[in-house]
């Protein structure tokens, strides 16, 4: 039997903070209760911007801020489930991470978003959606991303988003994430 293969994995660009939040909002569309997002980038790529997008579209109403001190924020969302926030960036070994028990959260039925992703994904459903972001031709920033950060991150350049899906799960969603980061996009050209 051939080998199945890899989905092509969705890219976006986001020239802006607002445009990183679009793209982040309109990941909402198709995340589930469940679902496991790791985020991956250098530091001040903009993963707490994309949270913050996301948050809005899922009608979170409180400020989304970056969890790198306290590891987890939790959010409740619209529909009534909870949006899990976490970085993992401080943490050095698998076990602290295995601590925050995110798993076990994610079968009361939240869905997580996991800053430094890469550094979990050992702790975490298999199945998930990788978002890798960097920079398009400009020297990363160098330090932890706040509200504040939004001049230095339009200042910084473009960032770029690339999509991959790791499971069955998100395999059957790739094409509704694609069209939702193609409208996205256009909205942010328009903008």
């Amino acid at each position: 039997m051939a080998p199945v293969p890899a989905l092509a994995p969705v890219v976006a660009a986001a020239p802006t903070p607002e445009a990183m939040r679009r793209l982040g909002g309109a990941l909402a569309g198709v995340l589930r209760p469940g679902d496991t997002v790791l985020l991956g980038g250098d530091l001040g790529a903009g993963k707490t911007t994309f949270t913050q997008g996301l948050a809005a579209a899922l009608d979170v109403t409180e400020p989304v801020t970056s969890p790198t001190f306290v590891l987890v924020h939790s959010y409740r969302t619209g529909a009534g489930w909870d949006l899990l926030h976490a970085d993992v960036w401080r943490l050095g070994q698998l076990q602290e991470v295995i601590d925050l028990a995110l798993p076990e959260l994610l079968e009361d039925g939240a869905a997580v978003v996991v800053e430094w992703g890469e550094r979990a994904a050992p702790a975490l459903s298999a199945d998930c959606l990788h978002v890798a972001m960097d920079f398009d031709g400009a020297a990363p920033a160098t330090a932890p991303e706040t509200a504040a950060a939004d001049a230095r991150d339009a200042a910084a350049g473009e960032r770029r988003l690339v999509f991959t899906s790791r499971g069955a799960s998100w395999d059957g969603r790739m094409a509704a994430l694609a069209d939702a980061m193609a409208t996205a996009a256009g909205a942010s050209s328009t903008a």
